[in-house]
């Protein structure tokens, strides 16, 4: 009959020990089980009640929100550039707030209520996490107080109003749109309509004046205005320096300055004829402006006169199929003649961007071969901006010639975005930025983060974060109240299995002496109180988990009515479980080394001597 082996004699051999003596194994394991179980119930309630809290809210995107605290530019970089921070989850514009009042008719009255108007896009936490759905196209989403005032729901169609005041006169516009979805109560208590920006803007846009085409809403274009880098003025007379004073005080130039013949071919493209004086009137560091002009033109009245302005900064894209960098003349057919150029078949000067089909022409100087009826022209700026010029003709002058209002848009170009509609045929002024923003957080520790990135910038906001430092504050402290706890009942629980195993190792001297006396060797008796503690630690774990989980039930249930479906006050996760059970094992296995030190050094005499 084979031997048993002596890694599986010795656990069988402590357990039977622990069997006989079950009134003392008994003792040790309630003594075990009192240690262990208040730490797990004290971890279990800061596990749970800082994860209420936390889920609180993490689940409520209203603390995951940042909002801007006062009304500043945003440009539309600023936004691209937030988008890839970490910790961003969603970060989209929005517009003063006078302009986002929208009129809703009310369904079953027929009367008009006023709601805020808020953009959202894909993405939104706000939308996403309430039970709503993201807005498409004519479609939008009600708060649940703008529902319940307007008696309706998912589904149903509302009719939307904007009004602006123009010219003395009251002018408004309408659009039908969808109710896709409508937010829980939790998301707010104001009435609010969350739609796509493009609304949003369209609104913003009818309020200040200008139309929304693909809506149908009548209003100007936001042309954009024309700005120079100087003017030169050819008179009959010549002006003496006091004259020349007089006509700079109150233009905005800041001075002027006589031009020779070369420095105005090298900006007009031709020469003056010699009987005509020329100054040449600049504002260095700024762009001149039709105020500028119209100013000169004032002071100038009754005088025989041609006020060229000139465009030197901008520049064009290599490659367009000129031959060479463009001249800007605007001249009427008497204007022409009298300076001794050819007629322009676009005309004289008329100050405005709003005819692009006029400002999309050129002509070619006559030694240089028309490649096609239509030449590319393309310029570098805020918003690189490309355009088909069409050849009128030809020009006796060495460079190409364009209307000066064309380049005025181009240097305007440059400091702020400028689009050309190639089916209007027109320049419309792009949105130069917006006036605030909805920024949220991926989570509630990214909040602290990114309120100091923005605060950095100079932007000051609103946001929840003295709410959720409370929260972190909560979890260091009480972090640090359990490890004190946990230190003070370990060091007990440690001494207790010490003294324990160690008395049983000393009343056992006899026994473990017979068992060397057997063959046992002293590695296999060190293992005899090893396995006694692991088992006694085993047995006061179940005791433990077994008290803590009737004291969680009771203090769950007794908070029962201040809790949300779903949460408990006292729970702890798996990972903390799994933590408890290697802990109190590992130490017990710890403690009971002093014991099994002892045990080895038992001499197997000893049991004889006693027989």
């Amino acid at each position: 009959m084979p031997r048993p082996s002596p890694f599986r004699l010795i656990p069988a051999l402590a357990a039977s020990h622990l069997r006989h003596d079950w009134i003392l194994t008994l003792c040790l394991v309630v003594a075990l089980a009192a240690v262990i179980a208040p730490l797990l119930v004290l971890m279990g309630l800061k596990h749970g009640t800082i994860e209420t809290l936390r889920e609180r809210l993490v689940e409520d995107p209203v603390f995951r929100e940042i909002r801007p605290a006062q009304t500043r530019q945003y440009a539309p970089a600023w936004f691209d550039e937030v988008a890839r921070w970490p910790g961003v989850a969603f970060v989209t514009p929005t517009i003063l707030p006078l302009s986002s009042v929208l009129q809703v008719v009310h369904p079953g009255t027929g009367r008009t209520e006023l709601f805020d108007l808020v953009p959202t896009a894909a993405g939104d936490p706000l939308l996403l996490e309430n039970g709503a759905r993201i807005p498409g196209e004519d479609q939008l989403v009600l708060s649940h107080e703008a529902a319940r005032r307007l008696g309706v729901a998912a589904g149903d169609r509302l009719t939307v109003r904007v009004t602006r005041s123009r010219a003395g006169r009251t002018e408004q516009a309408e659009e039908v749109l969808e109710i896709v979805s409508v937010l829980a109560s939790r998301a707010g208590h104001l009435p609010r309509i969350y739609a796509p920006l493009s609304l949003v803007l369209d609104v913003e846009a009818y309020k200040e004046g200008y139309g929304a085409s693909r809506r149908g809403w009548p209003g100007e274009t936001p042309e954009p205005h024309l700005s120079f880098d100087g003017a030169i003025l050819l008179l009959e007379s010549p002006l003496d320096p006091i004259a020349r004073t007089g006509l700079v005080i109150n233009t905005g130039f800041a001075r002027m300055q006589e031009a020779s013949s070369e420095r105005i071919r090298a900006l007009l493209g031709f020469t003056p004829p010699s009987r005509l004086h020329a100054y040449e009137l600049l504002t260095p560091g700024t762009a001149i402006t039709l105020s500028n002009l119209r100013a000169i033109e004032q002071k100038l009245r009754g005088q025989e006169r041609w006020l060229l302005p000139y465009v030197t900064q901008v520049r064009l894209h290599a490659g367009t199929g000129l031959p060479g960098s463009p001249a800007g003349l605007s001249l009427t057919p008497e204007q022409a003649a009298s300076l001794g150029l050819d007629p322009l078949p676009w005309g004289g000067f008329t100050g405005t961007a709003a005819d692009g089909d006029r400002l999309a022409s050129v002509l070619l100087p006559g030694n240089v071969e028309v490649p096609a009826s239509r030449l590319v022209l393309g310029s570098d700026g805020v918003a690189p901006l490309a355009l088909e010029l069409w050849v009128r003709g030809q020009t006796d002058l060495d460079r190409p010639v364009v209307p000066v209002e064309l380049l005025g848009v181009l240097r305007t170009a440059t400091q702020r975005a400028v689009i050309h509609d190639p089916e209007g045929r027109r320049f419309e002024m792009a949105r130069g930025g917006y006036r605030g923003f909805r920024l949220y957080a991926q989570g509630i520790d990214d909040v602290p983060d990114l309120a100091r990135r923005l605060e950095a910038q100079g932007i000051e906001f609103i946001a929840e974060v003295e709410a959720i430092e409370r929260i972190r504050i909560l979890d260091a402290g009480l972090s640090r109240l359990f490890q004190l706890i946990a230190l003070l009942g370990i060091s007990g629980g440690t001494a207790v299995l010490i003294a324990s195993l160690y008395a049983s190792v000393e009343r056992l001297r006899r026994d473990l002496g017979v068992l060397r006396l057997l063959g046992l060797a002293r590695r296999h008796v060190f293992f005899f109180p090893v396995a006694e503690g692991a088992m006694i630690a085993a047995l006061g774990l179940l005791a433990a988990f077994a008290g803590y989980a009737a004291l969680a039930m009771t203090i769950n249930r007794t908070f029962a009515g201040e809790l949300a479906p779903g949460e408990r006050f006292c729970a702890l996760p798996p990972s903390h479980v799994l933590t408890a059970i290697v802990a109190t094992l590992s130490l017990a296995v710890l403690a009971s080394l002093v014991a099994a030190w002892r045990a080895t050094h038992i001499d197997p005499a000893e049991a004889i001597r006693e027989q």
